[in-house]
């Protein structure tokens, strides 16, 4: 499944750059399969899930972040994949500002989808397994229908969503935060046949395609900045 093979790859960065356990920490936006929360509940954190399509279970919470109630500051923040689809940015990170203690970590994991221009859409299309019905196969039959230039379509695509850029995501957290690291790499494998996260990164590496996962750590400020 697609998802769980995404999370089996990004779980190595966001382990690395949480506090100790047992920390308190709140995955935004864990999606169906609970995120990360599962790994990091076993491992001793305080971890707890949200997001209205979250499981039905103890540690999670089926409802948007920004009406959750924290009543003890949080040791660390995750949010993976899911702040480009927030319907206010500045209101999130503010939030997740407000929420977390000073010093405080927030790890996030992005997509950057200024950067999927069409080469690196066709470069993905021809490597989706025979029958894929996911959000790839989606976008290159519906982009062949349309008889459009690729920019032309997937920016009226992007329209329609109301999804955030990247660049617009890690202009929010750098004014908020105090970053500690920002980089690029991918973001694609694990919707592709027989593609994993290091080929991916091969093909950015050579230049054939855009490197369009980002991956973004940052502590609160102990001090407003002025």
């Amino acid at each position: 499944m697609a998802e769980e093979h995404w999370l089996s790859a990004i779980w190595p960065f966001v382990r690395a750059h949480l506090p100790a356990v047992p920390a308190r920490v709140v995955e935004l936006g864990c999606g169906p399969l609970g995120g990360f929360v599962p790994r990091m509940r076993v491992l001793g954190y305080d971890a707890v899930g949200v997001d209205p399509r979250a499981p039905e279970a103890a540690e999670y919470l089926q409802t948007e972040f920004e009406s959750v109630p924290v009543t003890e500051p949080l040791d660390a923040l995750v949010a993976c994949v899911s702040l480009h689809h927030v319907a206010n940015i500045d209101v999130v990170l503010d939030r997740i500002t407000a929420v977390l203690k000073p010093g405080g970590t927030v790890v996030v994991v992005e997509w950057a989808h200024e950067r999927f221009d069409e080469v690196t859409a066709r470069w993905c299309f021809d490597r989706l397994a025979a029958g894929d019905e996911g959000w790839l196969a989606h976008h290159r039959d519906r982009w062949r229908e349309s008889g459009q230039r690729w920019d032309r379509y997937f920016q009226g695509w992007l329209s329609d969503e109301r999804l955030y850029a990247g660049r617009d995501i890690m202009r929010g957290l750098q004014t908020r935060f105090d970053t500690h690291a920002v980089g690029k790499g991918p973001y694609l494998f694990s919707d592709l046949a027989d593609v994993t996260s290091a080929e991916e990164q091969a093909a950015i590496d050579a230049g054939v395609i855009q490197a369009t996962g980002l991956r973004y750590i940052g502590q609160r400020r102990a001090r407003p900045a002025r």
